[in-house]
């Protein structure tokens, strides 16, 4: 268990998952753009030429049927755009960023199992943790207390004499 390490793999984490972040919102932003300018074709680009399409179609079949057809296209050039503007993010830089991200993750996962199995070692064995730093003051306590005992004890005895 190394803090050093635990610390670098949450930094690495955390930078990772703001890049992810980052190329989504960009790619987010691009097919918002894209569905806007497609809203903005439907709504004036194509009413100059329905318009014109309506009065060539009007001679050769009814008004009703000319405008059918015309709102189909419509319809269909909106779904095109709907469905470009829907693509997945390609690109090197989110498989390299979920990557980084993945192995971050396993380190920190590797860390926290090191630091769980220490844990519970301390916990199966505390005296293990704990005897080595309570040696010495032990040892002097035991040496002091010996000690003090035997110069009263020897008063006592030289007083019977």
């Amino acid at each position: 268990m190394n803090t050093e390490n635990i610390v670098k793999n949450l930094r690495v984490l955390w930078r990772t998952d703001r890049i992810i972040a980052d190329i989504r919102l960009r790619h987010m932003l691009v097919s918002l753009g894209l569905r806007a300018f497609a809203a903005l074709i439907a709504a004036f680009g194509l009413l100059m030429l329905e318009l014109s399409a309506y009065f060539a179609l009007v001679q050769i079949w009814s008004a009703i049927s000319a405008a059918a057809i015309l709102g189909g296209v419509n319809f269909l050039i909106a779904a095109i755009l709907f469905v470009i503007s829907g693509r997945p993010p390609s690109g090197r830089e989110l498989e390299l960023a979920n990557e980084i991200h993945g192995s971050s993750v396993d380190a920190l996962q590797l860390e926290a199992r090191a630091m769980q199995s220490q844990v519970s070692g301390m916990i199966h064995h505390p005296l293990n943790s704990v005897l080595p730093l309570l040696i010495v003051p032990l040892i002097t306590i035991i040496i002091k207390s010996l000690k003090k005992p035997a110069a009263p004890a020897a008063a006592p005895a030289a007083e019977q004499k």
